[in-house]
């Protein structure tokens, strides 16, 4: 198996001005390039030189390969457009940059350490005007990383990023790690529920001897649950929304012209958005899933469950659709994040090369969204 690649953001302590003013110039450049491929469908050699030239002579004051890593997440961005729109999962005619994690290329970065530290605490970035140096605050996940890194077990890519989120940058780091490579020592199996995840595990070593020794009272595994709230965190998020939506549909009751008389959407006023972006739900989620995936994970195992399809959340409404039709009940199960705790799983379960079995729940699950087929 090969490398696991993954990021661990670190923020930086008092970056320099210059940060702000290159962020524009090079989220404009990544924007006119990803247009570029979404019209056309590719980006031309040719072409891309025209383009550099450009973009020199647009933004002098940005070092040449903050342009090229530009143009190429650009073209990235217009790839990513294209397929996504030939999956209609997107209806914009042109694709739209907000936000951009800056890349810095090997040679347009480096890092300094002190007396006392075995990792970097200190960067040399290439921005306009020279080399400007900036600290940066490790956390724990980042020593984790880096103390692979020490080990030889993983390796530090060559490409740094950096990138702002509500006034504060970070800087990006990313580590190729290396799995294990230790064989399973146990089978995990786990089964997702709205609140719970029930989890049951059995040593490989002690189920190999009571075969060999025909005697089932080795075959205990250990039965637990993990309690996971995610159906009253819904709950919890929907009341709070909810609330705040009646309070503002008394400050916003109308909206349009004078002759119309429809109410307006409240979600899509500034406020409410503000508001929803403070609640933190997502983050708590995903927090949740990281949690559960380590548990899962912790060492290498063969690990099994069911296979949910393509959008397990419909397939349970509508098995459930003749006993329990409360629109409460509907929201908190499409609120679970039932794949995004399978794919967090697997992607997490490489590093300890552990093995993810799907297997069938048709006549093993008496809810699973496939016991509908016949």
């Amino acid at each position: 198996m090969g490398s696991v690649r993954r990021a661990v953001a670190v923020e930086v302590e008092s970056p320099p001005p210059e940060l702000s003013a290159v962020e524009e110039a090079y989220r404009r450049i990544v924007e006119e390039a990803a247009v570029y491929v979404a019209e056309r469908g590719r980006l031309e050699r040719e072409k891309y030189s025209e383009l550099y030239r450009r973009f020199r002579e647009l933004y002098p004051h940005l070092p040449a390969q903050l342009i090229q890593q530009a143009m190429n997440q650009g073209v990235e961005a217009g790839r990513s457009f294209l397929e996504a729109r030939r999956d209609g999962r997107v209806h914009k005619p042109r694709p739209e940059v907000r936000r951009v994690s800056m890349r810095f290329a090997k040679d347009s970065w480096s890092y300094r350490k002190t007396a006392a530290s075995a990792a970097p605490v200190r960067l040399a970035l290439s921005l306009p005007g020279g080399r400007r140096e900036v600290w940066i605050k490790p956390h724990r996940r980042f020593w984790l990383y880096w103390w692979r890194v020490l080990r030889k077990e993983a390796e530090l890519a060559s490409t740094l990023m950096l990138k702002r989120k509500r006034d504060r940058w970070y800087a990006i780091f990313t580590f190729d790690v290396q799995p294990r490579g230790e064989p399973p020592a146990e089978v995990v199996t786990f089964d997702v529920n709205e609140n719970t995840v029930a989890v049951a595990r059995v040593s490989l070593l002690a189920t190999v001897d009571a075969v060999a020794r025909w005697n089932r009272q080795y075959l205990d595994p250990a039965i637990y649950s993990i309690r996971t709230d995610f159906g009253r965190l819904a709950k919890r998020y929907e009341a709070v929304r909810g609330r705040k939506l009646e309070e503002l549909k008394r400050k916003y009751p109308y909206a349009g012209r004078d002759d119309e008389e429809k109410v307006q959407n409240v979600t899509d006023t500034r406020e409410f958005r503000k508001f929803a972006k403070r609640l933190r739900e997502r983050r708590r989620k995903e927090g949740r899933v990281r949690h559960i995936a380590r548990e899962m994970t912790k060492s290498p195992a063969v690990i099994i469950t069911e296979e949910l399809g393509k959008n397990p959340q419909e397939g349970m409404i509508g098995v459930e659709e003749k006993k329990v039709k409360k629109r409460e009940l509907r929201h908190r199960v499409k609120q679970t994040p039932f794949k995004k705790l399978l794919k967090t799983i697997e992607d997490k379960a490489r590093e300890t090369d552990s093995v993810v079995v799907y297997v069938s729940p048709y006549r093993n699950s008496r809810v699973a969204p496939s016991t509908s087929r016949p």
